[in-house]
């Protein structure tokens, strides 16, 4: 038995070390942990050799098998992601899987015309059977059969505009028991049909989870599926429907936040304004999509996209625009996994325009129009000068890489924000009110008018779930909280009897809403026997026991209700409608004796890391924030060391704090890197490490030591004195990154 035992144990060890033979023990405990993921199309090859834990291979084709293997070749962890509502599913449409046609299943708008992704008529959005979840759970075996270790199933989307395909009029018979209704006919018929494709992707991803589960008890493995998708804030905006929370009631293990630049930099309306506000719309959307799990405790990851789906911006465009959003998904501080890009070939091998001019000429000859669709007639062919990535932004997003994988850190406080506390309410329903007849406000300013005149003056606001609000001390993390239901509806009554009971409790609850929405007269819960409420507004302040029609300040128990009758969209297109929200909020606050304070910067310390952002629209009269130490900027490809940093509008940073719990005897020790660092030893007269990183790139590294050093070898070569830099207690190396170790040795 001993004997089987050891010679099991080095079976287990041979295998292991084949499948992660690019990293040492410290990479391993991080593997583990899965920080850090991208999905890639493409095998791997010198150019796209992150540094992360796990590759997701997109797709259940043909080139799935070859796929896994590349990148499990080169030590990665390996996932699958494949699309939920698009992909090369012509098999499944033509019949070819089960022997049944169901292009009746494509996406079909009013005028009868498919909805096609990308402008590709034989990739429709899928309005899914029965037969799609089992479809798709066929493509998804075959990918555990290949070993993959989860699952990731992407974007499960179905248009607003949608629901006149023959598929959607069976399900809304089998569903609602009667006939169909065009969607646009009747804002009733546009809430019904919203709700039926809620359910058909919830029911479709459901089967998936479950045959997923059945083949991992077959096989003695746990295979967690998590969903890849947009925030409600941007299914909303888009006029898309998504299952979202509800997926956590059927078996996903967890979510990845598809925030970036192309949902975040899409235009809003505030204070009569419209304009793209990439940083605050980012911390919004990551902050709706983390609030999504904590009730529940699963996995989110957050990604960020060093490019965007649209090809035709520059890259100092891109880069502004990550940052911000990037910047926008660090100051969420429970979250720590990150999806570091999606296709990272088009990052690294990517060509696109070389000046501003040359871009804007792209785009007005782009083959899809500013609403999504595609041209009804060829766009004009036009060339103009093109350019790879710039060395500058590689490096800086092989730091930032390296340094988002250290972000599960003990001590993470914020140091400088506003009141702490604030959530606006929002539930998955605000999907349902997005297509004719009467859509809600275009800009989605219901939800915009009351959380983006907090975000504006530093208030950290929380986008609160309301389908997560029923669970046990969920509403306690908050002290005040903002409520319309001007664009959405509550999908029961029992969140009302849990925020009532909330408010009883100390909360201050601030309800915005003068019961003008069309949608309050849909069928459902509150005006439905035993209920017989014009509105679900009603119906809260009953349980509330507050004057139904009351305006103005109530006390409820130890806490307190602030109504005020007007539209929360309105106060976007009014010059001062920030200040009137934010009028509101000091006058809750007041009555709830809560300290209410805006600043003119968000700053959280994450462990040594810093992550500031200075905001667009300063607090009257107050001076910009301003940092002092010693602070490594992450955010340019030379590691500059920053002694004051003043966050002025528009600033965002990433910073390492150099002087955090360093101590005099401290050894030598790698603080930032635009590379993978592996196999670290330090004594205080040595300091040895191999790095590694993307072929064709330049490794930036700052080494902390209190020691000017002796000598400095890469690859084996002696450096001249004049090939490092030793200042404010730090070494700066530049060397070529490779994909093969190059060994480090420093000395002093």
């Amino acid at each position: 038995m001993k004997l089987i035992f050891i010679v099991a144990c080095l079976f287990l060890a041979a295998n292991f070390a084949s499948t992660q033979s690019k990293t040492n023990s410290d990479l391993v405990t991080q593997r583990t942990e899965e920080r850090l993921s991208f999905q890639s199309g493409d095998p791997w090859t010198p150019r796209i050799n992150l540094n992360a834990d796990v590759a997701m291979a997109y797709g259940i084709g043909p080139r799935l098998p070859s796929l896994v293997q590349s990148w499990r070749d080169h030590g990665y962890i390996v996932d699958l992601m494949t699309g939920s509502a698009w992909g090369g599913y012509q098999d499944y449409l033509d019949g070819k899987f089960d022997g049944t046609n169901h292009w009746d299943q494509a996406q079909t708008d009013s005028a009868g015309n498919h909805i096609v992704h990308g402008g590709n008529p034989t990739v429709p959005y899928i309005s899914p059977g029965a037969a799609y979840g089992q479809y798709l759970s066929v493509g998804v075996k075959r990918a555990l059969d290949l070993g993959v270790q989860a699952v990731s199933l992407e974007e499960p989307e179905f248009w607003a505009r949608s629901g006149g395909e023959d598929n959607f009029k069976r399900e809304w018979k089998a569903y609602y028991h009667e006939d169909w209704e065009p969607p646009d006919s009747s804002p009733d018929a546009q809430y019904r049909a919203s709700k039926l494709k809620y359910y058909l992707y919830r029911r479709a991803l459901g089967q998936v989870f479950d045959s997923v589960a059945a083949y991992g008890k077959a096989h003695g493995r746990t295979v967690p599926c998590y969903v890849a998708t947009h925030s409600l804030i941007n299914y909303s905006t888009w006029r898309i429907v998504s299952p979202e929370s509800s997926l956590i009631g059927v078996g996903t293990a967890g979510y990845i936040a598809q925030v970036w630049t192309g949902t975040a930099r899409v235009p809003n309306m505030y204070d009569g304004k419209l304009a793209q506000r990439t940083f605050e719309t980012a911390f919004l959307e990551y902050g709706v999509m983390q609030n999504l799990v904590r009730a529940s405790g699963r996995r989110i990851w957050y990604l960020n996209d060093p490019v965007a789906d649209s090809p035709n911006n520059t890259w100092d465009d891109y880069r502004s625009n990550w940052q911000s959003t990037l910047t926008a998904s660090l100051l969420q501080p429970e979250v720590w996994r990150y999806e570091v890009m999606p296709w990272p070939k088009r990052v690294f091998n990517g060509m696109h325009p070389a000046t501003e001019e040359d871009a804007e000429k792209l785009r007005r000859g782009s083959s899809v129009n500013p609403t999504g669709a595609a041209r009804t007639t060829p766009p004009p062919k036009l060339t103009v000068p093109m350019k790879g990535i710039p060395p500058v932004y590689a490096t800086e997003l092989q730091t930032v890489i390296a340094a988002l994988g250290d972000m599960k850190q003990a001590d993470v406080r914020w140091e400088v924000a506003g009141t702490r506390g604030a959530g606006v309410l929002v539930s998955d329903t605000m999907m349902f009110e997005r297509a004719a007849p009467q859509p809600s406000d275009q800009y989605l300013g219901s939800f915009y008018g009351l959380a983006m005149p907090l975000v504006m003056r530093g208030v950290p606001v929380d986008p609160v779930q309301i389908e997560s609000a029923t669970a046990p001390g969920f509403l306690s993390h908050y002290k005040l909280l903002f409520l319309t239901y001007e664009g959405q509806k509550p999908p029961t009554p029992e969140f009302h009897a849990a925020l009532a009971n909330w408010v009883r409790n100390s909360g201050a609850l601030v309800v915005v809403d003068n019961d003008d929405d069309p949608y309050n007269a849909v069928r459902e819960w509150w005006n439905t026997a035993p209920n017989s409420y014009k509105t679900p507004r009603e119906h809260l302040f009953a349980q509330l026991h507050i004057p139904i029609d009351g305006a103005g300040l109530f006390h409820v128990g130890r806490g307190m209700v602030l109504s005020e009758r007007v539209s929360p969209a309105a106060l976007t297109y009014q010059p001062d409608g920030g200040d009137t929200l934010r009028g509101y909020a000091r006058q809750a606050a007041a009555a709830a004796h809560l300290r209410w304070s805006e600043t003119n910067a968000f700053v959280l310390r994450r462990g040594p890391y810093i992550v500031d952002a200075g905001l667009d629209e300063p607090v009257p009269g107050a001076a910009p924030v301003m940092l002092h130490g010693h602070f490594v900027d992450l955010f340019d490809a030379d590691l500059p060391v920053l002694t004051t940093v003043t966050l002025t509008p528009g600033t965002r940073d990433l910073l390492f704090d150099l002087d955090y719990k360093r101590t005099a005897s401290a050894m030598p020790r790698v603080v930032v890197a635009a590379c993978q660092v592996r196999d670290v030893h330090a004594t205080a007269r040595r300091l040895t490490f191999a790095a590694e990183g993307i072929a064709d790139t330049n490794a930036v590294v700052r080494i902390q030591s209190r020691l000017k050093p002796t000598s400095v070898s890469i690859g084996g070569k002696i450096l001249s004195p004049y090939d490092y830099k030793f200042e404010d207690g730090t070494i700066l190396l530049r060397f070529a990154n490779a994909v093969d170790p190059v060994p480090v040795e420093v000395s002093f």
